[in-house]
């Protein structure tokens, strides 16, 4: 049974923002999915999957509200994520099952999708899987499977993730920006930006739920290298030039090997390269996907 309020018509949110869209809740065969929609409604949707621990809390919100101010965007916690219930799965082919179905609840018969980090996995699967569904694809701070040191714990990983549980802090902004003075500014500017939603949002990412994701990213990382070829869509690939999380060489295996395919690379950046550049990628994204 899938229960939701519907996605049809061409009415807008109004004056909702990413820090006032109300979460919605969508049941798929038991799983109760969380998310939120912004932007006109008509045209075809473009559906984001977010990052390793992240919850639809985590989106920048000058990316949300950028993109939707001539898109319809659609946003999801994964299963067992923020407020989907149900276990995470340990594949990323299982957690691209679970979004495929969060689409189909939806009644969304085509979608574009923009898939970041983790999310960029999933979107690759779909991509491939579905090659209908998918008409065009944003893949932004990720890499292919198979790609040397995805899912292994590296110096510069554990060193930046010691320095922020040392002082109890979110890690991201060690984990997303480059250490440089611009880094650090841009770091501290989206952290702001991230706190703005001051009510209803969802739980945190458990420890537990952590663990599962990051066994699927370590499963990603060893298995064979996917057919990228089969990916025909359009596709746009962005990076910060100094990923510490995915190596921005990662971006350009990805273009290399999926057909038809262009890269943006955000000088003096990380992995967070989108958001501390949004200003750029926002309006790169929506040339793209017109």
């Amino acid at each position: 049974m899938t229960t939701s309020t519907p996605l049809t018509g061409t009415a807008t949110t109004g004056s909702a923002t990413s820090a006032t869209t109300p979460t919605r809740y969508l049941d798929v065969d038991g799983t109760r999915f969380a998310y939120r929609e912004l932007g006109p409604r008509g045209g075809v949707p473009l559906v984001l999957l977010h990052h390793f621990t992240a919850t639809i809390d985590d989106w920048d919100p000058r990316v949300l509200d950028g993109i939707a101010a001539e898109r319809h965007v659609v946003y999801v916690d994964n299963r067992g994520v923020g407020g989907t219930r149900g276990r995470v799965p340990r594949s990323v082919d299982a957690m691209a099952t679970d979004a495929l179905g969060f689409i189909g609840g939806l009644g969304l018969t085509q979608v574009d999708l923009l898939g970041f980090s983790l999310g960029g996995f999933v979107a690759q699967v779909i991509a491939s899987r579905e090659p209908r569904l998918v008409r065009r694809l944003v893949l932004a701070g990720t890499g292919p499977s198979g790609f040397d040191g995805v899912g292994q714990l590296n110096r510069r990983l554990l060193t930046d993730t010691a320095h922020g549980v040392v002082k109890l802090t979110d890690p991201k902004p060690f984990l997303f920006f480059t250490r440089t003075a611009d880094g650090r500014a841009a770091a501290a500017d989206y952290m702001t930006r991230l706190a703005e939603r001051s009510s209803d949002r969802v739980a945190r990412t458990s420890l537990g739920a952590a663990a599962r994701q990051l066994a699927a990213i370590a499963r990603w990382g060893a298995s064979a290298p996917m057919d990228l070829s089969l990916i025909q869509q359009p596709t746009l690939v962005a990076n910060g030039e100094d990923d510490r999380m995915l190596a921005t060489r990662g971006a350009f295996d990805l273009v290399h090997r999926i057909p038809d395919a262009r890269l943006v690379i955000y000088p003096d950046s990380g992995h967070g390269g989108v958001f501390q550049h949004h200003d750029r990628f926002v309006p790169e994204v929506l040339r793209f996907l017109r």
